[in-house]
């Protein structure tokens, strides 16, 4: 199964927040599995979007406190590291979907990418170079399954 990371801020607004739901549904609906900070914003409006439609969630987290995560995660997997837990959202990932996001998210992007990882960008702030940009939740998820197809 792939799994796709799904990024973005903390805290969003409604827009952004229904944005991430429908890329986690579009998961769920392609079979795939959703990797997220599992905290709040993106993450937990992804991850609600993906068990809507049956789908699987794993929530990496920057604490040691399991309850911690938001109510849509599976697996909750603590790290205790902070923003560095970045670097295993990055490499557990397939692929990566940024929804919006702050600078967290940008780190997020490049890691990725520094590691060869697709990266598909939906209303990114910034224009990062070897990212594909994607016109809506749909296609982001279309862009990153197209890409796993061909190989």
């Amino acid at each position: 199964m792939i799994q796709i990371g799904v990024i973005g801020a903390g805290s969003c607004d409604k827009r952004v927040a229904k944005l991430a739901e429908t890329v986690g549904a579009e998961i769920a609906k392609n079979d795939a599995i959703l990797i997220c900070g599992g905290l709040g914003g993106v993450m937990e409006a992804a991850a609600m979007g993906c068990k809507a439609e049956g789908g699987q969630t794993i929530g990496i987290l920057p604490g040691n406190k399991k309850e911690d995560a938001n109510a849509y995660i599976d697996l909750v997997i603590v790290t205790a590291m902070g923003h560095a837990r970045n670097a295993i959202i990055a490499q557990s990932c397939d692929a990566l979907i940024a929804v919006d996001g702050e600078y967290g998210t940008l780190s997020e992007i490049a890691l990725s990418l520094k590691m060869g990882k697709p990266v598909v960008t939906l209303e990114s702030k910034w224009d990062v170079e070897g990212a594909w940009i994607a016109a809506s939740p749909e296609d982001a998820v279309k862009i990153v399954l197209g890409l796993f197809l061909t190989r």
